[in-house]
């Protein structure tokens, strides 16, 4: 049923937890239905140094979020902004189409992350 790649994540899950003094942080989702992924990041001079996240949900939920987080830690944010939720189920090795919105809600925490952490520079400035 699910990929090598998912069960993977899903059994060794990376990046989980929340970075406290996260300068971009996002939520999809929500807890009371089930499903929520939460993504924290921490940036510095562009590159995103760490990435961590929360997820509630099937483990295609949690291997979303995880493979996420490995696609963008150490990398730039404008590099980060191009992942689609098509390059997060391909890490996957493929998703379940009843699955795939797992890998939506992981790109759309990534992107409103991303803006959430250029308000915060914006009102640091």
């Amino acid at each position: 049923m699910y990929s090598q790649q998912v069960t993977e994540h899903f059994e060794n899950p990376h990046n989980i937890g929340t970075i406290v003094d996260a300068d971009g942080t996002a939520t999809v989702g929500s807890a009371a239905s089930g499903e929520m992924l939460r993504l924290t990041l921490k940036i510095s001079e562009g590159i995103v140094i760490d990435a961590k996240f929360r997820a509630f949900g099937c483990p295609t939920a949690i291997a979303s979020g995880s493979v996420l987080t490995e696609m963008i830690i150490n990398n730039s944010i404008s590099d980060a902004q191009n992942i689609t939720e098509s390059h997060i189920s391909n890490a996957l090795g493929g998703l379940p189409e009843d699955k795939q919105r797992y890998a939506t809600y992981a790109e759309k925490a990534l992107k409103n992350a991303i803006v959430s952490s250029q308000s915060l520079q914006e009102t640091t400035q």
